[in-house]
């Protein structure tokens, strides 16, 4: 849990330019009233090219809303996280120090 209501898969440490330093999850949701927020942590844009074949969802700077999981297709919403996931370890140097899994579907994504 990153926080009351972010569920957090994998970790990433990450260093601003400013110095600054944090730890985030790979990827993470959240199930809100009214839609689920998938935060995509190395942006949503990096994925234009996929969205329009996911189905019904709107974006914000680095997140995915969705009303239902019915709403998209599950293959390409797989795909993407999977693909932002690898990003995060490899496109910007960054390595996961742990991996949490919470069930094999969630691990497979993290693999």
């Amino acid at each position: 849990m990153w926080g009351p209501s972010i569920i957090g898969f994998g970790l990433s440490h990450m260093k601003y330019a400013s110095g600054r330093e944090l730890d985030a999850p790979l990827t993470a949701f959240s199930p809100r009233k009214g839609k689920i927020s998938l935060y995509i942590i190395d942006g949503i844009v990096r994925y234009e090219d996929q969205l329009p074949r996911l189905g019904k969802y709107k974006t914000g700077k680095g997140c995915l809303y969705i009303n239902q999981l019915s709403d998209v297709d599950e293959k390409e919403l797989t795909d993407l996280i999977k693909a932002s996931v690898k990003s995060r370890r490899l496109g910007r140097g960054q390595s996961a120090q742990r991996m949490i899994a919470f069930g094999p579907s969630c691990s497979d994504i993290l693999e």
